[in-house]
């Protein structure tokens, strides 16, 4: 049975479980619905006799992580993920309907099946066929994360042949708990199930349109795959459908050579259009929000699909054709043609010939031969966040989240570039077969001549750094004095939240309007984190943090100087000067007592990490009732009037903010 919901989403309650849609009712800042929703309130009896039930689980789950065995260690995590998602659905209540008390059992038995076959010895799950839930340790919270994968018959666990993989993303599922996602990936397909493929379904940190945490999270499930079956690392494909869509449209432009074919269906590829229009939402954003779409807008990247091959699906009545349609004018801009399927007066999902049809081209392309060696390349990109497509690598730029591009072509003993605001890029690529060894390589950059010698290389493999002057280009790597915004060192603050991170509170807050508004928000960056990104946030107080978690995290300080040491310790060394009395940023004074700052940098104490003061990631409440809106909200720094309490957008009054520049100097 098919239910219409008044934003035009059709969803089959069969295959979407527990999903509900966001809508132009969740466009009211000041009356936002908790997501996700809290769940039933269990009778007291019902509750004791669930942990009673969980108790033997948790008991295994101690000896299995007291284990030394490398195996056990190796496995844990394929039971403790059972545990996570019981353990968690009655300490954060959340079973969100009375049907998923009966879930629990079923659940409960793979658990404990699995966590005596371990302390055993045994691992089964690992040969068989069919819908299998695995889970991975997380290196950014160290948290258990699930993901699910479809294991073909014609797969042999003991053979040596390696298999095509399809990535499939998940609609949005605000009711769709660790414990609901499980449940669907131990009895169901996903919409596509082709022959001789393994599927692999990521959780995606719960309902963020696989952004931030979610992307992080498909890249981590895949890896763990990839260690336990055999993956042809050629025939890897990225599809999805619905919330599934929009983050298979932004993992095909952002990482357009790891895919075979990219699959997009419904969903959403860009920011202000669709909010605007599916959502019907009155928009009036700051100049940095405007630069910060750009991360994940995927019509500003569409170039790069020319290394991506692209089909993607819409209902012909779905709103969210919206999708495939701003896509469609993208390509039309950079001279491209979409292959862009419609379901005839189709609602929110496939028809069969549509299905059958998408099917039969995914099937093709997976059958031609990857070209590993592109001989053109188009690449554009707004941040170094993402700076590499095949044996191309941008390694400065001329200003972040500006369109940034380079084109290349390789040609019979040379290569021809063209590049726009890019201050040093880097090759690293096969020889091409018709090349001459020992010969010299002639390098067109923007006009420019210059040449390399090959050289010998056992690995046939050529090399090369390039960094512009002010007399042009030049051979060897750019060597900037001091910081220079790098790739995995660019900001904004929320790509902090992309690797492993610890939270480093003050031990002792400042009982001040500062100090209680850190505190505030620390308490409520740990609740949204584990609430909204599934995982609980690493804290180490300031006293006793450790030159070992300095070496390996990323530091996220909570607290004013006068009150977090560590902040204290570093304070003089930021280019932004705070203390008891004010906030300087160069000429512009702030009352200490009534603003705070938020802000991304290196770390003083290890550059190759970053600090971030008084703020997790960005957007809040009011962006979760919408995937769109999931955005990054605050560039590299921002100044708080503490005088306008936090709210479900900003946490107090945004009274400047801007980013560093590519020194990581105020500009």
């Amino acid at each position: 049975m098919l239910k219409k919901f008044s934003c035009g989403l059709i969803l089959a309650s069969s295959s979407f479980l527990g999903l509900i849609a966001d809508g132009p009712k969740d466009n009211f800042p000041e009356s936002v619905r908790r997501v996700p929703m809290l769940g039933i309130e269990l009778t007291e009896e019902q509750k004791k006799g669930l942990q009673q039930q969980l108790l033997p689980l948790s008991n295994l789950c101690k000896q299995i992580k007291l284990s030394n065995d490398p195996r056990i260690k190796s496995l844990s995590t394929d039971v403790l993920v059972f545990h996570k998602a019981l353990d968690w659905s009655l300490k954060h209540r959340e079973l969100l309907h009375e049907r998923e008390i009966k879930w629990f059992t079923p659940i409960l038995e793979e658990g404990l099946n699995r966590a005596k076959a371990l302390l055993d010895g045994q691992a089964p799950w690992l040969t068989q066929k069919g819908y299998i839930v695995r889970g991975f340790k997380s290196k950014m919270d160290g948290s258990i994360q699930p993901y699910g994968i479809e294991v073909p018959e014609s797969y042999d666990a003991k053979g040596n042949r390696k298999h095509r993989l399809d990535l499939w993303l998940h609609g949005r599922g605000e009711k769709q708990m660790e414990l609901g996602f499980i449940r669907q990936r131990m009895s169901q397909p996903g919409k596509f199930s082709p022959p001789d493929t393994l599927v692999l379904h990521p959780y995606g940190r719960y309902s963020n349109a696989f952004k931030f945490a979610g992307e992080v999270d498909v890249f981590e499930a895949l890896d763990h795959a990839k260690t336990w079956y055999r993956v042809d690392s050629n025939k890897i494909a990225n599809r999805g459908f619905s919330m599934g869509g929009a983050g298979c449209w932004q993992l095909a432009v952002h990482y357009p050579d790891q895919w075979f074919a990219s699959n997009p269906g419904a969903g959403f590829s860009e920011t202000k259009d669709f909010l605007e229009t599916f959502q019907s939402q009155e928009l009036n954003p700051t100049w940095f929000e405007k630069k910060l779409w750009s991360w994940y807008d995927c019509t500003n990247l569409v170039a790069n699909l020319k290394q991506c091959p692209t089909i993607c699906y819409s209902g012909e009545e779905d709103r969210q054709i919206q999708a495939a349609q701003m896509m469609e004018k993208a390509h039309k801009e950079e001279g491209m043609i979409l292959n862009h399927v419609i379901g005839p007066k189709m609602g929110h999902k496939y028809d069969p010939i549509s299905h059958a049809k998408v099917d039969k081209w995914m099937i093709e392309q997976a059958a031609k031969q990857k070209i590993k060696t592109p001989r053109e390349i188009d690449f554009v990109t707004y941040t170094l966040k993402y700076n590499k497509m095949n044996w191309l690598r941008i390694d400065q730029l001329e200003e972040h989240w500006e369109k940034s591009r380079i084109k290349a072509t390789l040609g019979d003993q040379s290569v021809t570039l063209s590049t726009s605001k890019v201050l040093a890029f880097s090759i690293d690529m096969k020889i091409p077969s018709n090349w001459e060894k020992h010969q010299s390589i002639s390098l067109m950059i923007d006009q420019q001549t210059l040449t390399d010698k090959l050289g010998t290389n056992s690995k046939g493999v050529w090399k090369i750094s390039l960094k512009k002057t002010s007399d042009g280009w030049e051979i060897g790597k750019s060597k900037s004095k001091g910081l220079v915004k790098k790739n995995g060192l660019q900001g904004p603050i929320d790509d902090a939240f992309m690797d492993s991170f610890i939270f480093v509170p003050s031990s002792n807050f400042s009982n001040t309007n500062l100090g209680n508004w850190c505190k505030s928000e620390y308490e409520r960056a740990k609740t949204h984190w584990r609430r909204h990104f599934r995982g609980d946030a690493k804290v180490t107080l300031d006293a006793k943090l450790t030159d070992h978690q300095i070496k390996n995290n990323n530091l996220i300080l909570w607290g004013s100087p006068e009150d977090n040491i560590v902040l204290k310790r570093i304070k003089d060394l930021l280019p932004i000067k705070w203390d008891q009395q004010k906030i300087s940023v160069q000429k512009d004074l702030y009352k200490g007592t009534d603003y705070g700052l938020i802000m991304i940098y290196p770390n003083p104490l290890n550059p190759e990490k970053y600090i971030v003061l008084n703020s997790s990631f960005t957007f809040r409440e009011f962006a979760y009732l919408n995937n769109a809106r999931q955005v990054p909200m605050l560039p590299d720094w921002a100044i708080i009037d503490l005088k306008t309490k936090p709210g479900t957008e900003w946490p107090g009054k945004v009274t400047k903010a801007n980013f560093f520049d590519e020194n990581w100097q105020l500009k």
